[in-house]
């Protein structure tokens, strides 16, 4: 299936790594024009020149601390001026820490508000009026299957992210007549350096496969051509939903 991306701009937050990386890949292959960010140098020259093979010169790498409002106004901007207006965004950011309620104070919250909720606002303020002009566009936040599964020991993820269920859901219905799409996607428990993190500080986690109807992991790309979906033309007439990746872990419908 051609997903009708070819050309179209979009920039994908923290995809240096893990997720994002999957999905910037996936939406190069498409032919998509892609601009992928995040604070590690190293990995985001890694991801870019991985993703020249494929795109040429249609990829741009921004060095940019999504918590940090100036940077975030930079990144678009940079996009902007080397590709034109954003016709798909992808909102993503790094995992946060595990630990039980006790462990968080004040300002840890108001860190994770800022990097889970706010960044992904912000951007999406600065974007939404050129989609507007071009009358299409694409927006897709990645959560978590925390949103509608509670994780245990991850009451941060649980709690903030949350929020963007709300903020996808009365978003899309406001843009839907300017050709405008807005959803999310939950990943599940997927083969990242996150989680492979999370089961070499607790083994336990890895047995998390047997409450997974599939009894597997899942795979960055698996993730990524749900997403690639999601933010194509094809997909215009899915708006408003939150498409859980999991290999069916979670209980509910």
């Amino acid at each position: 299936m051609d997903l009708g991306i070819k050309d179209k701009v979009a920039l994908v937050l923290a995809s240096s790594k893990g997720l994002g990386k999957a999905v910037a890949l996936a939406l190069a292959t498409e032919g998509a024009k892609v601009i992928i960010c995040g604070t590690d140098a190293a990995a985001l020259a890694s991801t870019e020149k991985e993703i020249t093979a494929i795109a040429q010169n249609n990829v741009l790498a921004i060095l940019c601390d999504l918590t940090d409002e100036a940077q975030r106004k930079h990144l678009v901007e940079q996009s902007v001026q080397k590709f034109g207006a954003i016709e798909i965004l992808v909102t993503n950011t790094g995992g946060p820490a595990a630990g039980p309620f006790e462990q968080f104070n004040l300002d840890d919250w108001k860190h994770l508000y800022n990097l889970l909720f706010l960044s992904a606002v912000d951007i999406i303020q600065q974007v939404l009026p050129g989609m507007k002009q071009k009358g299409w566009g694409r927006i897709l936040t990645i959560t978590s299957v925390a949103v509608k599964q509670p994780a245990d020991n991850l009451i941060s993820s649980n709690a903030v992210r949350t929020s963007l269920l709300g903020l996808v859901k009365s978003l899309s219905n406001e843009v839907a007549t300017y050709g405008i799409t807005v959803n999310n996607i939950l990943p599940g428990y997927t083969t990242t350096n996150r989680l492979e993190g999370l089961i070499e500080k607790n083994p336990k986690v890895n047995e998390v496969k047997d409450s997974i109807p599939m009894k597997r992991f899942g795979t960055p790309e698996e993730f990524a051509a749900a997403a690639a979906f999601l933010v194509s033309a094809q997909a215009s007439y899915i708006t408003g939903q939150s498409l859980a990746v999991d290999g069916g872990w979670i209980k509910g419908s």
